[in-house]
């Protein structure tokens, strides 16, 4: 078995090498792609300077930018590791016993992970905002 996977990887190598030829594109194709991505750094920009009009400071301006682009990815990302905790503990682990104590714990680190990730931003701008003026 070990001889057909490593002569199969030996030969999907092998295939993988070929040359790549870049050609001539035409450049009112790639225009409007630019111009979408100026436009969101244009407006991400913006809203960088608007946490900064709004905290008084480039560094707490940033700050609270960062946490909350940190609060809109973790809802997502953490309710993706409770779906994956949950298949480990209710449908591997009804097989096996450790699989389901590792679902627990993965559920357990995400929900933790989640909650943090909402509150700091709201725990940040509290200090910034109350106790600094």
């Amino acid at each position: 078995m070990k001889k057909v996977i490593i002569s199969l990887m030996i030969a999907f190598l092998a295939f993988s090498f070929c040359s790549v030829y870049a050609t001539s594109t035409n450049v009112t194709e790639v225009q409007p792609n630019t111009s979408k991505l100026v436009e969101f750094k244009e407006t991400e920009l913006k809203e960088i300077e608007d946490y900064t009009e709004r905290y008084g400071s480039e560094a707490y301006g940033w700050t609270a930018y960062l946490l909350n682009k940190v609060r809109l990815y973790s809802i997502p990302l953490c309710f993706l590791g409770v779906a994956i905790g949950a298949i480990y503990q209710y449908v591997i682990g009804i097989r096996k016993l450790d699989e389901r104590d590792k679902g627990f714990g993965m559920i357990i680190t995400f929900v933790t992970i989640f909650g943090i990730c909402q509150i700091l931003p709201l725990i940040f701008a509290i200090v910034v905002k109350g106790w600094r003026n």
